[in-house]
């Protein structure tokens, strides 16, 4: 596969911005067989979680955002994630 220029990187940000969660995970591993998970929901700051792939294949990283909000309902907290945003950056093998 070839790598991903700045501007296929942006459009790929742009409609990756545009889905929720789960919807952006199997985009982006069904996009490239080379591709893995490098890390999922790590913290950064309190209430926001990183996933990030790596996207070997295409020469890119991707960092989705999530921000995390706390629900009660009955007595009972739940948990909501909300993708916040889209990091989409060159690998140092991609000159692109």
């Amino acid at each position: 596969m070839a790598f991903l220029n700045q501007q296929e990187r942006e459009q790929l940000a742009a409609q990756l911005r545009n889905m929720d969660f789960n919807k952006a995970k199997n985009k982006l591993l069904r996009i490239d067989p080379k591709g893995r998970l490098a890390y999922f929901r790590n913290a950064q700051k309190p209430d926001t979680y990183h996933t990030r792939f790596d996207l070997v294949g295409l020469g890119i990283r991707v960092t989705l955002v999530e921000r995390r909000f706390v629900d009660e309902q009955n007595g009972k907290l739940h948990s909501r994630f909300v993708l916040e945003n889209v990091i989409v950056e060159p690998t140092p093998d991609n000159r692109l």
